[in-house]
């Protein structure tokens, strides 16, 4: 069983989504570990073992490549890790496959940094520094307005075909609210937002450990996430 250290994110749900498109079934054949990043389950050594970058997702896959247990961290490299195992979802060809990466890069170095940036000087950020909130506003709609002139000539952001580069980017923009975006603004994008919101996959993936998750109102929590905590060394 592959087992996976999460918690109901953008960046786990991507993963979460991914095994379930693959036919993994959870219970079965993965199981969703919860660490508790409000509470710093992200810290402790075991965790750090896996993910030395003390982020979520992380994954154990006791079959590896080679036949010997591999653990992976970073979501990015997990996807196309689960796209080699199962076979599915990335382009056989070198050409498809560039594109698609490509658009899996898009989403780790830009939407999901930029949008999380944007949360949090909109929506946590103990102060309201306007330069920051306009800045990361306007990079979020810099970045969908890629994404809508992309999806105005591609089925899909990698290509003709559903990918990982599209379930790495569908998590992140079920914020969209709190990221100041207007979907009139982006109607091939919304198309598209709508397309995935609808596979059954993609609704069993965003479910996983969702109950778990509780709005960020506490100290310890902000403390946790935001705070001094995050740099210490270890």
């Amino acid at each position: 069983m592959i087992d996976v250290y999460s918690w109901p994110t953008p960046n786990g749900h991507k993963v979460h989504i991914m095994l379930e498109e693959c036919g993994m079934k959870l219970g079965r054949d993965w199981q969703a570990i919860p660490i508790n990043i409000g509470t710093g389950d992200q810290f402790t050594p075991e965790f750090l073992n896996i993910s030395p970058n003390n982020k979520i997702p992380a994954m154990v896959d006791p079959h590896g490549p080679d036949g010997k247990p591999i653990h992976l961290f970073e979501s990015g490299a997990i996807l196309i890790y689960l796209a080699a195992k199962f076979g599915k979802f990335m382009p056989k060809s070198d050409r498809a496959k560039f594109e698609v990466l490509q658009w899996l890069m898009f989403q780790m170095g830009g939407v999901g940094p930029m949008l999380g940036q944007a949360h949090h000087f909109r929506i946590y950020a103990p102060e309201k520094i306007d330069y920051a909130v306009n800045r990361y506003t306007q990079e979020a709609k810099r970045i969908y307005n890629v994404m809508n002139k992309r999806l105005q000539s591609s089925a899909f952001l990698g290509g003709a075909k559903y990918s990982i580069a599209d379930m790495a980017v569908y998590p992140w923009l079920r914020s969209w609210q709190n990221q100041g975006i207007d979907w009139a603004d982006y109607p091939s994008l919304k198309a598209w937002f709508d397309l995935i919101e609808c596979r059954p996959a993609v609704q069993r993936g965003v479910s996983v450990l969702a109950s778990l998750r509780k709005p960020v109102h506490d100290e310890k929590s902000k403390e946790m996430l935001f705070g001094k905590t995050q740099y210490q060394k270890r």
